[in-house]
C-alpha cells in the first residue's frame, strides 16, 4: 500500500475549482487533488482519467497543494529576465552619458563602456554582457574600424600610385573583330 495523499485541507478549493473551470488546465490540476482524495483512485488511476502522464499527475498536484494554480493570481511567472544584472531604468542611467556623447558626434567604444557597467555591478562582467546591455537599450548599430587612429590620410594619398591614363593593352575588352591565323 502506497502512502496516503495528503491535501485534505485544499479539497473544498478543488472541489471549487472543478465547478468554476475556464480551461482544461485549470479543470485537470483540480481534478489531480479531488480524484485520490474524494473517490479514492490512486496516482495511475488518476492520470488515466484526466488524460495525462503519470509524473504530470503528480506535477499538477503538488503545484495545487503548493499554491500554484493554474489561471490563478498565484500562478508563478513565466518569462521575463531571470539573474539580471540591472533593471531597465538602470541601464538606461548608466548608458546615458554614453548615448549623449554618442549623439554629439562621437561614438559608442565599448572599451570605456564595460568598466563603467563593471563598476556599478561591483564585479567583472562578460563582453557579451555589455553588448546585449547596449542592444536591449537600441543601440544596435556597431561603427567600423575604418581607419586606423594613427594613420596619415595625406602621406597615403601622396604614396599611391596615380597614373593618368591607362596603358594600352593593359586588360581592356576589345570589340574588334579576332585576328586570323
Amino acid at each position: 500500500m502506497g502512502r496516503p495523499f495528503k491535501g485534505e485541507g485544499s479539497v473544498a478549493e478543488a472541489l471549487k475549482i472543478v465547478k468554476e473551470a475556464k480551461s482544461v488546465e485549470q479543470l485537470r490540476q483540480a481534478q489531480a487533488v479531488v480524484l485520490p482524495l474524494c473517490y479514492g483512485l490512486n496516482l495511475e488511476q488518476t492520470a488515466a482519467v484526466i488524460g495525462v502522464s503519470l509524473s504530470w499527475a503528480s506535477r499538477l498536484r503538488n503545484a495545487f497543494l503548493a499554491g500554484h494554480r493554474v489561471g490563478g493570481e498565484s500562478e508563478p511567472a513565466r518569462g521575463g529576465r531571470h539573474r539580471e544584472n540591472f533593471t531597465r531604468a538602470q541601464e538606461a542611467e548608466l548608458l546615458k552619458p554614453f548615448f549623449d556623447q554618442a549623439a554629439k558626434g562621437g561614438i559608442l567604444v565599448i572599451s570605456q563602456i564595460k568598466p563603467a557597467l563593471e563598476k556599478a555591478l561591483g564585479r567583472p562582467m562578460a563582453l557579451s554582457s555589455a553588448y546585449n546591455v547596449l542592444h536591449r537599450n537600441g543601440w544596435r548599430k556597431l561603427a567600423p574600424d575604418k581607419r586606423h587612429p594613427q594613420s596619415d590620410p595625406t602621406a597615403q594619398e601622396a604614396w599611391k600610385k596615380n597614373s593618368p591614363t591607362p596603358l594600352p593593352n593593359s586588360g581592356e575588352i576589345s570589340l574588334k573583330e579576332p585576328r586570323s591565323v
